[in-house]
């Protein structure tokens, strides 16, 4: 049989090799030895680090019990991350938001944490980061990443003079797809105290939602803190455009082509050059003078002269301006020729003189059409950098399909809740800053990946919880309220803490009598001849069909030996109807503490054991709220 430090993969002498403590302790048989020290050589003094038995006791408990396990790793991050000291409420919020359900029972879980401090206090700052290391190595890596920057810098950036953009089509409205892109230009933008600008690229007049060139202006402006340096609608340049393309035709590097389009791709495929490329220069601005009036739709493009036989068959004489009819939101009727997506990028970027494109790498080959055309007009290409595919699966978030859904009466607007539009999440209650932090944890990277809609909720609601929690009152909220009568109960004034981490914020007062509403779910669970009480105000049994008071102390519930069930509740005579909106689309019906109604709408709140909402409406004797997430 192993010996126990074998079976550990533990040495307790200074001339053998150190090893790392096994971080699941719970893989110890029972018969194993329960105490034993790691000793671990000091590389400035030679001198031993011994760690305590009752902190190896404390971490085999830890293998079996997953709350002590939450509470050990914050523990050990915060005694490392603040010099040996353990932050008692700091490692208590982090747990909560980690595992909320522990709320209901903050003072056990309070001297949990009291207990655990004790033990990671007398580590020293060695053993702190190595225990943290092998328990939640995560928890290090962030802190080490946070000192180092969130985003790797950008080539020939400048301070002050980096200049980004975002080039939305004005299609439809932002949803979830854009939030990674936006965010990490601003980002970028921010990190070099640069320009952020919002290019709107809407010179294809078939694909344009009206209402999209404020909204989308609106919700970037938002999710960027107003950091919009910026706002350009290509439409309102169509002259500088028509100059540009002028001047290509007048170098030599442009032709109109008046090739069928079949035609035109086979001969592109085998690198054969068409007979429109030879024509002299007087025929050529002829030609392209007549794109405006006579010929028609489809009949000419106008292409940049590159390489016919290029490897790459996307790089060979590309066109840049073509003909459509189509009726424009902006121009109407009087424009017919517009630029196509490259060429128009390529003279914006220089002209709003744009230091650094980032994009995702479907925009590889664009990247490299924009620099033949900048090349050709004598310019320096900004620097490119691309981004991997990011692909949302579960996620229907295709523009034209919403709208199609939106027009078809299947969602009330593009911020119905169960839209993963940036004006829905919005109205629910997500911050800007939670959706930026997002970003910032993939970075600039070219892998691809694929998020699940779980895997992106779970992101989102930690970084969005971490915000809101701290802000967010506290209220009772009780959906399908059943009312109950406590024999023995007397009148008097609860005070409840408006926040528990925040006692400055004050109390509100809820004044009751002997009869109490609380949710119908809750009335089913409670069983008969346990000690139960209501949050913050009186412990009662449950006695065949009749509820008895039995104290108003929590230590009395605490110390019960058939101990049940906490509760929220609201006295009977409370008025405020309440309805919370699920992001499934149904509703939650009941009544809600009287205080909310004093609140401005936009205000985000947690309802007691339920979940975070955002105030959305609110009239003479009702509330509507939005659900934000648990």
């Amino acid at each position: 049989m192993k010996s126990f430090f074998q079976y550990m993969g533990l040495i307790s002498f200074p001339e053998a090799p150190l090893y790392k403590l096994c971080p699941h302790l719970s893989s110890v048989s029972s018969g194993s030895v329960t105490i034993f020290s790691v000793m671990e050589k000091s590389r400035q003094n030679q001198k031993h680090l011994i760690t305590s038995p009752s902190f190896l006791a404390l971490m085999k408990e830890t293998g079996s019990s997953k709350e002590k396990a939450i509470i050990l790793k914050y523990a050990l991050q915060n005694a490392h991350d603040f010099g040996g000291k353990v932050n008692l409420q700091a490692v208590l919020g982090a747990v909560l938001r980690e595992k909320p359900e522990l709320k209901k029972d903050v003072p056990k879980v309070l001297k949990e944490i009291q207990n655990i401090a004790k033990e990671v206090e007398q580590l020293s700052p060695a053993a702190l980061k190595e225990k943290l290391k092998d328990i939640a190595p995560e928890l290090l890596q962030k802190k080490e990443e946070k000192e180092q920057g969130p985003l790797k810098p950008l080539p020939k950036a400048v301070p002050g003079k980096v200049s980004l953009r975002i080039a939305p089509s004005p299609s439809g409205l932002l949803h979830i797809g854009h939030i990674y892109g936006t965010s990490l230009n601003y980002e970028y933008a921010k990190m070099y105290n640069g320009k952020f600008s919002v290019r709107i690229e809407d010179t294809d007049p078939e694909k344009i939602y009206p209402p999209a060139y404020d909204l989308i202006v609106d919700d970037v402006q938002w999710l960027t803190d107003n950091g919009v340096s910026g706002v350009i609608v290509q439409s309102s340049r169509l002259g500088i455009y028509y100059d540009y393309a002028e001047k290509l035709v007048t170098l030599g590097k442009a032709y109109v082509c008046t090739c069928d389009a079949d035609k035109w791709r086979e001969m592109k495929n085998h690198g054969t050059a068409c007979s429109c490329r030879s024509l002299n220069e007087k025929d050529q601005q002829l030609r392209y003078a007549k794109m405006f009036n006579e010929y028609a739709e489809g009949e000419a493009v106008l292409r940049l002269k590159t390489d016919i036989t290029h490897k790459n068959p996307a790089m060979r004489d590309f066109g840049i301006m073509r003909i459509n009819e189509h009726v424009h939101p902006k121009t109407g009727k009087e424009q017919r020729m517009w630029p196509l997506m490259v060429f128009s990028v390529a003279i914006d970027d220089h002209e709003l003189g744009i230091t650094h494109v980032l994009n995702g790498k479907e925009h590889a080959d664009n990247a490299l059409k924009e620099q033949i055309i900048m090349e050709y007009l004598g310019w320096k290409p900004p620097v490119y950098g691309h981004w991997g595919r990011i692909n949302f699966s579960g996620f229907s978030v295709s523009k034209s399909k919403t709208r199609l859904a939106i027009e078809e009466g299947q969602y009330k607007g593009w911020d119905d809740i169960r839209l993963p539009f940036l004006r829905a999440l919005r109205r629910r209650g997500y911050q800007a800053k939670a959706f930026r932090k997002f970003a910032l944890e993939i970075g600039l990277s070219l892998n691809d990946k694929t998020v699940s809609m779980e895997e992106f909720w779970k992101m989102i609601n930690a970084f969005n919880r971490e915000i809101v929690e701290p802000r967010a009152n506290r209220y009772f909220f009780v959906d399908d309220p059943v009312e109950i009568t406590i024999e023995s109960c007397s009148p008097r004034e609860v005070q409840v803490p408006l926040h528990p981490d925040f006692p400055e914020r004050g109390k509100r007062t809820l004044k009751t009598t002997d009869t109490f509403l609380i949710a119908k779910n809750d009335y089913k669970q409670l069983a008969e001849s346990y000690v139960h009480r209501l949050m913050d105000c009186c412990n009662f049994i449950l006695q065949g069909t009749t509820f008895r008071f039995l104290s108003q102390p929590y230590n009395n519930y605490k110390n019960a030996k058939d101990r049940g069930r906490i509760i929220h509740w609201l006295p009977a005579a409370t008025k405020l109807q309440a309805e919370v909106l699920l992001d499934t689309g149904l509703k939650l019906s009941g009544v809600a503490e009287e205080a909310l109604q004093k609140l401005p709408v936009g205000t985000i709140v947690q309802l007691e054991r339920r979940f975070f909402a955002r105030i959305d409406t609110i009239t003479k004797n009702k509330i509507m709220l939005w659900y934000l997430h648990k």
